[in-house]
């Protein structure tokens, strides 16, 4: 059941026993591939049974030939079903963006599109705002994460594919605020990926699903992928079911389907198919077009020279002293990691049809991808740097007299400014301590769940050196920071009064005193009649009855946040299909800060009127601070209707 070896693939074992090698593409000596075949074994075969992931698939491609293919666990539950990297097909999730970013490449490189106009030269029946009056969004910015998009995935994926919307009515019904000026900072953009993948069905005159079935599928015989929603039958009876762990087994994972398909959602292609494509992207196969591969691959931004960058869709994460170009993609149940090393003619791919506990499946396949690169390229080790030239020694610290300037909280600048999604910059931040001995130390940066603080060895100029490790930091003097962690996200620094280190205990503390008021105000209450003391006046009695009900409002809601948070799996799919409950977390919200209002008014009249005892007024009056500070928290996350 574990395993399925892809019949037809003859050089697997050969791997295993190290008895076959390829030749580089350049004068280096190639990588000694040896072993690499049982690392994946093992390591794949560990990850499932540890992580609760039901399959996987990986394949591996040097010298212009798959090497390794394999299939590992079961593509279904139900019917136990075995993988095959062969047949089995996975969705893509966001791996499908360097398809698309290819599918423009080719038409850049046949003179129908310039990279640098703006899209709205190329956009019908529609145009995309003119926020920065002066600085449009180009092509190229769209392919680099540039475009300067708010994120908004909420209700971006649907469950059954025949309500999946006509590519170009989706994004003209939902093009998302501009939250900076185009071209400034990378921030991970799916509107604008699709936005991409709409200007090759406008330039070429075809729907984008069958361009990419005549332009690049179809010449690399990629036969079992497709962008189509719903997929040919022969495809779709081949597909494999996404899960996430629950209990002792599995729940089937829905939210795979969308509106942005450009983006990956709904594409599926077996994992020999995608090493097809990782062998055109490294011998630069004329069957993708003159320069085409080349285009795709160059660097094209980069938030700092002194960092890797973007290129067209692929991220630049050096390791080891290697040119890594990185993709993954993750839909609910499905996770892909897919890194090419150009320099050396080697593809890695790999996929999951699970989330994995806690979402591990996340990381499972960098963390595989990271062990085969270490074991190819040891010499480097772990103290290497991040540039593209290897060094075995870790760099001289250099004092910097900024150091104190760093410090402080800083917030991805994926997380939304307008939607409800902004309440993740609420528990997502990242940290920045000044040591004692020059360092820093970062808490919230690494994508591995196991590491939590990081150090950084000052190299000057507001660049760091990871302590013990491979990666850099960059402070811009400006208030970012980049790495090369993540090229697709920078960071901004909070003011004091912005920071989630002020907002959590405002937010809770807020609720623990509304909900304190829940108890307490009947309890007085009912003390009040037992010992029979007179009725306080209507109005003294609807204040209490105010109180009494936002306190049920913000416990309720502080539950119900707990509740659909608990699983980081199930909230995932929640927010991509737009559950109802997260309205109505924005509904309880919206009716507490009304029932708010009536607090700070019950509070005034109760010292102006003489309501009850001081004790008494003094209590109101904290549980109306209590809610303002409940509030507070939830507007600045989006979490109450304007």
């Amino acid at each position: 059941m574990w395993t399925t070896i892809v019949s037809g693939i003859t050089l697997a074992a050969s791997l295993m026993t190290g008895s076959v090698s390829h030749p580089a593409t350049d004068t280096t000596a190639a990588p000694n591939l040896t072993g690499i075949g049982s690392l994946i074994d093992q390591t794949v075969t560990a990850q499932l049974a540890k992580d609760k992931i039901p399959g996987a698939a990986v394949v591996v491609v040097a010298g212009g030939k798959t090497v390794y293919a394999q299939g590992y666990g079961v593509a279904d539950t139900a019917t136990d079903a075995p993988v095959d990297p062969v047949r089995t097909e996975f969705f893509t999730g966001s791996i499908a963006k360097v398809f698309t970013a290819t599918a423009v490449a080719q038409l850049i490189q046949q003179g129908k599109i310039d990279p640098h106009a703006d899209v709205n030269t190329y956009l019908k029946g529609f145009q995309i705002t003119d926020a920065f009056p002066g600085r449009p969004v180009t092509v190229e910015n769209l392919l680099t994460h540039t475009g300067g998009f708010d994120d908004d995935p909420v209700g971006a994926a649907v469950s059954d594919p025949k309500d999946v919307p006509p590519l170009g009515r989706y994004l003209a019904d939902n093009e998302p605020s501009r939250v900076r000026p185009p071209g400034t900072l990378a921030a991970y953009d799916n509107y604008g990926a699709a936005l991409a993948g709409y200007l090759v069905e406008c330039v070429s005159g075809e729907p984008f699903a069958q361009y990419m079935q005549d332009h690049l599928f179809g010449p690399l015989q990629m036969d079992a992928s497709t962008f189509l929603q719903p997929h040919p039958p022969a495809i779709q009876a081949n597909l494999a079911k996404g899960y996430r762990p629950e209990g002792s087994g599995w729940t089937a994972e829905n939210g795979q389907y969308g509106g942005w398909s450009p983006t990956g959602a709904g594409t599926v292609a077996t994992a020999t198919d995608v090493g097809k494509f990782m062998m055109a992207q490294l011998a630069k196969d004329p069957r993708l077009g003159a320069g085409v591969a080349d285009l795709v691959q160059r660097q094209h931004f980069t938030m700092d020279p002194r960092l890797p960058g973007m290129a067209y869709f692929f991220e630049e994460r050096p390791r080891d002293g290697q040119r890594i170009l990185f993709k993954d993609g993750d839909v609910p149940g499905f996770h892909g990691d897919m890194a090419l090393l150009p320099d050396r003619d080697i593809g890695v791919y790999v996929v999951y049809n699970g989330d994995g506990t806690d979402g591990i499946a996340g990381w499972d396949g960098k963390a595989l991808i990271n062990q085969v690169v270490d074991k190819l390229f040891p010499t480097a080790g772990a103290g290497a740097s991040a540039a593209a030239t290897p060094t075995a020694t870790a760099p001289a610290p250099v004092k910097d007299p900024k150091l104190d300037s760093y410090t402080g909280s800083y917030r991805s600048d994926r997380i939304s400014r307008g939607a409800v999604t902004r309440v993740a910059g609420l528990v997502s931040f990242v940290t920045v301590i000044e040591n004692s001995d020059g360092t820093l130390t970062t808490n919230g940066l690494s994508q591995n769940p196991k590491i939590g603080d990081q150090r950084w060895i000052p190299l000057g100029s507001g660049e760091f050196a990871e302590q013990g490790g491979q990666d850099r930091l960059v402070f811009d003097g400006h208030g970012h920071l980049a790495t090369t962690i993540d090229p697709t996200i920078a960071y901004y620094r909070l003011a004091w009064y912005n920071s989630p280190k002020l907002h959590l205990p405002m937010l809770y503390g807020g609720a623990g005193i509304l909900a304190t008021g829940l108890l307490a105000f009947p309890i007085l209450a009912l003390v009040r009649r037992l010992r029979g003391r007179p009725a306080h006046s209507r109005w003294a009695r609807n204040a209490r009855v105010l109180a009494w009900v936002s306190g049920l409002l913000a416990t309720g809601f502080v539950i119900e946040l707990l509740t659909m948070t608990g699983d980081s799996n199930a909230f995932t799919e929640k927010v991509m299909l737009g559950s109802p409950s997260l309205t109505l977390l924005v509904a309880v919200n919206t009716l507490l800060a009304v029932c708010t209002v009536g607090l700070i008014a019950g509070s005034a009249a109760a010292w102006r009127l003489g309501w009850w005892r001081p004790v008494g007024r003094l209590a109101y009056s904290v549980t109306a601070t209590g809610a303002v500070s409940f509030l507070i928290v939830a507007f600045t996350y989006n979490l109450v209707w304007p």
